[in-house]
């Protein structure tokens, strides 16, 4: 709520002011065992030995939160996990970032972390397909693959021995992002799942919601078989690359359609609204915020005013409210 910088009149104030009543009610009733506060008593059996992590610490015999936040169990590990954190990176992440230099052998990203990420050239598969050794030509050409203020996807590989992060993008669903939005929210909005890559069939757009809280936007694109690239023969490989050229050079003159831009630009507004009201960011309250706004006829930039924030607050606590019911 602190990003909202909207005029509410009266009847607005008191409907969002309601449904944030009612959400904040649902929440502390479904974790009124896990949220602690500092200096609350976290309840632990002593006899099973556990392990103190971050946010805690013992006082006088007991376990003592030392953050505001929820407190996570891991067997015998207790810790407290803060409400608004910074991006800590976790080998496997998936991440969206942008390149800020092209440094020999590698490319440096700004990720939303305290420190940069690095992509190494032998860290990533090359246009062509072909495993290989990188070689001073393919070190040259590095800028035809990645250039300054490109966004790419790709893969936290872990903290090496010089302190750098660094990722990895060896499949073909990792690279280059282009035609669509690239949207930064509070990490802690997005929870890591299995799936962070998303296909909106029925809207013809792709979601990338990534761990750092860098959030994509943008048109489908099919994504290749590594098995089926790797059947190939070299001739088969030439004549592909070939006309790959030739269809990379069209599809550069070929623009995206204006519904497929709306749906993009719908999605990307209800990210933005979702994230000011501080609600988790999944597919499924993207969507439904979507068809909501096309459901009442809204226009892509109405999206953004103050109704709509308090159309998407309401609904959100009748979910809760309905999914409390079933319990």
């Amino acid at each position: 709520m602190r990003g909202i910088q909207l005029s509410f009149n009266k009847t607005q104030k008191l409907r969002l002011d309601k449904a944030l009543e009612q959400l904040e009610y649902f929440s502390s009733k479904l974790n009124s065992n896990a949220i602690v506060t500092v200096s609350d008593t976290i309840p632990v059996n002593h006899e099973d030995g556990v392990l103190k992590g971050h946010g805690t610490m013992e006082l006088e015999g007991e376990v003592v939160a030392t953050l505001c936040g929820v407190v996570e169990r891991v067997n015998k590990l207790v810790y407290v996990r803060p409400f608004r954190a910074r991006y800590k990176p976790e080998i496997g992440d998936i991440i969206v970032g942008r390149v800020i230099e092209v440094a020999p052998k590698r490319w440096r990203l700004e990720i939303n972390f305290s420190q940069d990420a690095v992509l190494m050239l032998s860290s990533m598969n090359l246009p062509d397909g072909i495993q290989r050794r990188r070689t001073a030509v393919d070190e040259l050409n590095m800028r035809t693959i990645f250039e300054e203020y490109d966004v790419i996807c790709a893969e936290v590989r872990g903290f090496q021995h010089d302190g750098c992060l660094h990722l990895q993008a060896r499949s073909q669903k990792y690279g280059k992002l282009e035609r669509g939005q690239l949207l930064t929210i509070s990490p802690y909005l997005v929870k890591r799942q299995k799936q962070h890559f998303h296909h909106i069939d029925q809207y013809g757009i792709d979601l990338i919601l990534g761990c750092n809280g860098f959030i994509w936007v943008g048109e489908h694109v099919e994504v290749k078989d590594d098995m089926i690239e790797d059947q190939t023969n070299k001739s088969e490989q030439q004549n592909n690359k070939l006309s790959g050229l030739a269809s990379h050079q069209n599809q550069e003159h070929n623009y995206t359609p204006l519904e497929l831009r709306q749906y993009i630009c719908r999605a990307a507004n209800a990210v933005r609204v979702l994230s000011t009201l501080g609600f988790m960011i999944t597919v499924d309250k993207i969507m439904d915020a979507v068809e909501m706004s096309t459901s009442k006829n809204l226009n892509i930039h109405e999206m953004l005013g103050a109704e709509f924030y308090v159309l998407v607050a309401e609904r959100e606590a009748e979910r809760r409210s309905s999914s409390s019911k079933k319990r």
